[in-house]
């Protein structure tokens, strides 16, 4: 079974040795790793996978032969030629025009459809609604229109409308460093924390010093007491690229803000919507945390903030295998459920106008699962937030226990 494994990632192009296979196999001789499918990922990535630009596709790969997840090979990517996805000219649709573009009806029904396109098509198309192509209505290509389409070789976001891209995707991280020009943000913030006296006591407590001496004859009693301290800990969940382009300079800002503001503070990104891994790095995004790792790690006394436009394809919430990246094996809601029970107080910043979140239906999905603790990146909405956060009433579990 491993060697039919191993020429599945040879023949997919992953630059794999007969040497690391061999040594793949030795290791398992030797009891490296225990019986257990994690155990064998884990040690035949570390063998074969050389760089870290090949991982994803690994990941895929792996799961496919293992756990029989559906994918889509490469080389089908490969057999698109490079001038069908080139820009000529881009077809301008009037809004009645959009509003009679029909979608595929579906998930399922659109990639079913890729898949028969890649074995039927053997020529460019331009402005059509049907093949892969460019400047048209077919949910497939660069340069067009679709409410529901793949995006590829396209050179960024148009429409901000796909339910996939394949293209190279570069994010970068909020910066912490940004001299802020906006004070009020730490301000804000400030409404946060909790104080409690823990720890060595190095300060005078002057009433109960007056209290005792007065009791003990004016002979002076001095009571000494921990210096308070901001004990609050705080997770935040920062949705990067895409959309969240528009936003990196208030994000970054609020970012720096938070990282003077709370000592206890832990931060990840992630990308539209929470799925099985976060990142600590963007230029190293695909060295992934799992999330339930976090989820173990971070008991429920923190409080936790997700920062994100909530504006992506409603797919990428409620369908397994909706990511427009990888292949989730779970859907995004059920990820988003967990962070809610683990994290009582729990919020949402929304950087978008509030006027416009009632267009997006994944908002709207977002800001109900939620229970309308989605709030706008304003003074006013991070105040709202912050009280919310220290609010027992407004907790999730005590909406839970139905107080």
């Amino acid at each position: 079974m491993f060697l039919d494994f191993f020429l599945l990632l040879k023949n997919d192009g992953l630059p794999v040795t007969l040497k690391e296979y061999l040594t793949l196999l030795e290791a398992l001789d030797k009891e490296v790793v225990g019986y257990s499918v994690d155990d064998f990922y884990f040690l035949s990535r570390a063998i074969l996978i050389k760089h870290e630009k090949f991982l994803d596709r690994f990941d895929v790969l792996f799961g496919h032969y293992f756990e029989g997840m559906d994918f889509i090979p490469n080389d089908a990517f490969l057999k698109i030629p490079k001038e069908w996805l080139e820009k000529n000219s881009v077809n301008d649709l009037t809004d009645e025009e959009k509003a009679l573009i029909e979608s595929l009806g579906g998930w399922d029904k659109l990639m079913e459809r890729f898949k028969e396109l890649m074995d039927e098509q053997n020529e460019r198309h331009e402005g059509g609604n049907k093949w892969i192509g460019t400047g048209g209505t077919s949910p497939f290509g660069a340069y067009g229109y679709n409410p529901e389409g793949i995006r590829m070789g396209q050179e960024g976001s148009r429409h901000r409308k796909a339910v996939k891209v394949w293209d190279k995707r570069e994010f970068r991280n909020y910066s912490d460093e940004v001299e802020l020009n906006v004070r009020n943000i730490k301000m804000a913030l400030k409404r946060l924390r909790i104080f409690t006296r823990e720890g060595v006591p190095d300060e005078l407590d002057l009433d109960t010093t007056i209290n005792k001496t007065c009791r003990n004859a004016g002979i002076l009693d001095i009571e000494m007491i921990p210096s308070k301290q901001n004990r609050v800990k705080v997770l935040l969940f920062f949705d990067v690229g895409g959309t969240m382009d528009d936003h990196v300079s208030i994000c970054s800002e609020l970012f720096s803000a938070a990282k003077h503001e709370f000592k206890h503070l832990e931060y990840f990104y992630f990308h539209n919507c929470l799925y099985e891994t976060v990142w600590k790095d963007n230029a190293r995004r695909h060295d992934r945390i799992p999330t339930m790792e976090v989820l173990n790690k971070y008991n429920g006394d923190y409080k936790v903030i997700i920062i994100g436009d909530a504006y992506m394809s409603p797919y990428e919430i409620l369908y397994k295998g909706g990511s427009v990246e990888h292949y989730n094996k779970e859907a995004g809601i059920i990820w988003l459920e967990r962070l809610k029970r683990q994290y009582p107080y729990i919020c949402w910043l929304n950087p978008n106008n509030e006027i416009y979140w009632q267009y997006a239906e994944s908002t709207r999905i977002i800001r109900e699962l939620f229970n309308n603790r989605m709030y706008p990146l304003t003074l006013s909405g991070l105040s709202l937030a912050m009280k919310a956060l220290k609010d027992k009433k407004a907790s999730f579990q005590s909406i839970l226990d139905g107080n």
